[in-house]
């Protein structure tokens, strides 16, 4: 998994709330357990049209947000059913970092686990950053999660809260593999010892 420390990029405005995981990537691209080639998908439903053809009126299609990597979303984002399809739509889209009032548990849980940092803001902070993110190609933001701080374009800056443990995990690029083989010198020793307790095993 990649490391999180430090992102500047480009902040598309989603104020929608509710968005649910089918809204991120519709059911029918979850047929694959590849974690890359999602990102064609991602939004589907709302970046294309019924012909194929990209939406113009979809933030994402905007030349000024085609190469976000920050979306500023409404609250309760990623809610529905628990794929962890989601996370790898956005990741593989280019999105690191998500920013809304508040997530459904499963998909918050699973960005910490895909290297994505969804962070929780006030209303008031958030309705800022929505306005930063509205300003088309001038909408960068900077996330820095060392300092658990959130930069906008005038360089104004808000702080938010982020559980420790979560913050190790992505400053360090540890997913649940990376996190058991921390351990590996520990689980080394613990098998040679039961190898010799027990020959017969």
């Amino acid at each position: 998994m990649d490391k999180f420390d430090t992102l500047t990029g480009v902040a598309a405005p989603l104020p929608i709330i509710n968005i649910d995981t089918d809204m991120i990537i519709p059911k029918q691209y979850l047929k694959t357990i590849k974690r890359t080639g999602l990102g064609t998908a991602l939004f589907s439903e709302m970046r294309y049209n019924e012909d194929g053809s990209d939406n113009p009126d979809f933030v994402l299609n905007k030349p000024a947000y085609k190469g976000a990597s920050i979306l500023v979303a409404g609250e309760n984002f990623g809610c529905g059913s628990s794929r962890e399809h989601a996370p790898w739509a956005l990741l593989d889209f280019g999105i690191r970092c998500v920013i809304a009032t508040s997530f459904a548990d499963i998909f918050y849980n699973n960005c910490f686990k895909n290297g994505i940092l969804p962070i929780k803001v006030s209303p008031e902070i958030l309705e800022k950053l929505m306005d930063d993110a509205s300003r088309g190609s001038n909408s960068t933001l900077t996330v820095d999660l060392v300092t658990q701080t959130i930069k906008g374009p005038d360089g104004g800056e808000v702080s938010f809260e982020i559980d420790p443990f979560r913050k190790h995990c992505l400053l360090n690029g540890l997913d649940d593999i990376g996190l058991t083989m921390e351990k590996a010198p520990k689980i080394d020793v613990y098998e040679s010892k039961a190898a010799e307790n027990r020959p017969w095993a």
